[in-house]
């Protein structure tokens, strides 16, 4: 038996401040614990001693000095290392914040500050409707973010008030977790594929979460265009080392809110990280093909990728033509549209689900077939000038052979190079009658170069949908083959300028100003009525494109750009005496010269055979095939993002249609969390 005494000894003080919601000032309750008691006994005396009837299932402790959560309520308080200076605070574990979405509106939200970032995303995208969370994630914007505004905020007398969407009553305010039931297949509120608008009937199927009927609309529809004035006060980056720094504050996805530092109302951005966008179906995903088009089109706008006056042209037909379709859709009335009867709906999906055993898929096995024809040749060499040869070339499997003339094709061709893993960037003036095909074939120390060139649109189709199935493996058998000679095909025409009758008229009475479309820089360089009649010219080839197909449109023409799904990073690699930036995307790294812009080596993904980070020097290192290794430390940010980068996008590409949208949340903390 203990006496009073022993027991004293043997027990100390801990002063734990209690975070009261309905109280304005944190209060301290001091404890009399031992090291031997629980934290669910620690956080029971709390309650008992703070004797207020209320729901407290959501609070936790939070340990000031070690920066963690203690959420394991059956470790002792000796197991944790708690003694009597810890700084302990009980406080609630979902809290509010503000996310600027990509098409910039700011939703305001209850999220949990204990669970890991990449959980805390998932929950944030069942609230919002946007399906496969696992590519977007949070990012704190830079000082650089806010600079130009600031400045014109200073000078602007009157205060901006902002339109915030509040969704506080959030279903995580409780602390349970959000019901499946926005994400599952067969209770996913369905939308028109053609103008993106919820049917009705299926809006019912949001009743556990705040997004009602019209908030969905706010997400799903484009917002109007900013002023050329407001364009102009936001951040451009003006070089690569510019944009090293916006990716510097993507959040830690294996850490939670609150270990990274951030307060309660903080405004942190929600974006697309990972540009590899799986499974895109106008049916369920209006809201995320929507804030994917605000996202590709914030990028062209504030020249965050670069892309020729050409392509901005047509990034800006697109963005009319969405931005007048957009307004009309949202005058219309929801309630009169066609009711959707749900178990219909529910056959529906499952019907799309069921898709996908064709019959034409036989031709898979039996016959592969493939290209054959002349086609003009140039192997890039020092000091010498850009001449293209021409030679017969075939196309089979995922190969491609070269030979002197037609008639010597049964023989030795002069070079055959397989095409899987290479990188594919097409290289078109439409109005100077260029369509070339830029190869870059992966070898040992990184990629040979190839340029190709083709006669007519019909050609270069045929001949560039066939090597982007093989740098992916998939040969011209591919059901997938046609639909993207299409695809080609029809963005080809959408560059095609027309001297059309009725944009002259048009002009007259034009309803647009055309400096919202175009970035600030493109703007300076055209009077206002020469850039609108340039881009109603090209509007033209869109002009009878419903609205969704035309965010589909744009998304692709984004994703065809050749500098589209780069995240930059300012490094300096082990050995060199100079910066350089690397460059991550969904296959490969790039090493590229910091002054000059020009890409130096790529690495594919698909050689990669092992990475580590060494957390003392703060290096990342990386062994491919071939004994090939490379060793850099990140300048522009930790290197732990650079390392969840390449395992996130090694993660994603795993994920098959098969898995039922459940994700193996184990397998991406192991293939990113480092020593965690």
């Amino acid at each position: 038996m203990l006496s009073s005494t022993d027991f004293t000894f043997a027990s100390w003080e801990l002063v734990v401040r209690v975070d009261h919601p309905n109280e304005e000032q944190q209060k301290d309750v001091t404890l009399r614990v031992s090291g031997d008691l629980h934290v669910g006994g620690v956080m029971l005396k709390l309650v008992e001693q703070i004797n207020i009837s209320q729901d407290w299932s959501d609070f936790a402790l939070w340990w000031e000095q070690k920066h963690c959560w203690l959420l394991k309520t059956h470790w002792t308080l000796d197991k944790y290392g708690v003694q009597a200076d810890a700084k302990l605070l009980f406080t609630p574990q979902h809290k509010m914040l503000r996310l600027r979405l990509p098409n910039l509106k700011m939703v305001r939200l209850r999220v949990s500050f204990s669970a890991v970032v990449f959980k805390a995303v998932s929950d944030i995208c069942k609230i919002l409707n946007i399906r496969r969370s696992e590519e977007l994630s949070l990012l704190k914007p830079s000082g650089d973010y806010f600079k130009k505004k600031k400045k014109k905020d200073k000078n602007n007398k009157e205060p901006i008030i902002e339109d915030i969407l509040n969704l506080e009553s959030s279903p995580t305010a409780s602390g349970s977790s959000v019901s499946p039931g926005l994400y599952s297949k067969t209770m996913t509120p369905i939308y028109d594929p053609i103008n993106g608008t919820p049917a009705s009937s299926t809006m019912t199927w949001f009743s556990d979460s705040p997004l009602t009927e019209q908030n969905c609309s706010i997400l799903a529809f484009s917002q109007p265009p900013q002023s050329p004035e407001a364009l102009a006060d936001m951040y451009q980056p003006r070089s690569l080392v510019d944009k090293a720094k916006l990716n510097a504050g993507w959040l830690d996805s294996s850490r939670s809110l609150m270990e990274q530092g951030i307060q309660e109302d903080e405004q942190l951005l929600l974006r697309f990280k990972y540009y590899s966008f799986f499974d895109l179906n106008p049916k369920y995903d209006a809201v995320r093909i929507n804030q994917l088009y605000e996202q590709a089109r914030w990028a062209i706008l504030l020249e965050e990728i670069d892309c020729t006056e050409e392509e901005m042209l047509i990034f800006a037909a697109l963005q009319y033509h969405i931005s007048k379709l957009s307004l009309s859709a949202e005058t219309q009335d929801f309630a009169g549209e066609s009711e959707v009867d749900e178990i219909e709906a529910a056959l529906s999906n499952l019907e799309v689900t069921l898709e996908g055993g064709k019959a034409d898929s036989l031709l898979d096995i039996t016959d592969i077939p493939k290209l054959a024809d002349n086609l003009k040749l140039f192997r890039p060499k020092k000091l010498l000038p850009k001449a293209f040869k021409q030679y017969w070339f075939i196309f089979k499997d995922t190969s491609i052979a070269y030979f002197k003339n037609k008639e010597l094709e049964q023989g030795e061709p002069l070079e055959k190079l397989n095409l899987r893993g290479c990188e594919v960037v097409p290289d078109v003036n439409v109005a100077g009658r260029k369509f070339g095909i830029k190869l870059l074939i992966p070898v040992a120390d990184g990629m040979n170069e190839m340029y190709l060139r083709c006669d007519h649109e019909n050609q270069y189709a045929q001949w560039m949908a066939a090597c982007m199935l093989a740098s992916k493996g998939k040969t011209m058998a591919d059901s997938s083959y046609q639909p993207e000679v299409l695809n080609i095909l029809s963005f080809l025409r959408m560059k095609n300028r027309n001297s059309a009758s009725q944009v002259a008229s048009s002009l007259e009475n034009m309803d647009m100003n055309p400096e919202c479309f175009v970035s600030p820089r493109c703007a300076k360089r055209h009077k206002s009525k020469q850039l609108a009649a340039r881009i109603l010219e090209a509007h033209q080839n869109v002009a009878q494109m419903p609205l969704v197909e035309a965010k589909l449109r744009f998304i692709q023409a984004w994703q065809s750009l050749p500098e589209f799904g780069l995240t930059y990073y300012l490094v300096r690699f082990k050995g060199s005496k100079k910066d350089d930036i690397l460059g991550v995307s969904y296959n490969r790294l790039i090493k590229i010269d910091a002054a000059t812009g020009i890409p130096v080596t790529t690495w594919r993904f698909t050689n990669i055979k092992q990475w580590n980070v060494n957390w003392e020097t703060r290096q990342v290192v990386i062994e491919f095939d071939q004994n090939v290794f490379t060793a850099f430390t990140c300048l522009s940010a930790d290197c732990k993002i650079v390392h969840e980068y390449i395992g996130g996008y090694i993660f994603l590409s795993t994920r098959s249609k098969d898995q039922n949208e459940t994700l193996d949340e184990d397998l991406f903390h192991k293939l990113t969390g480092g020593q965690d």
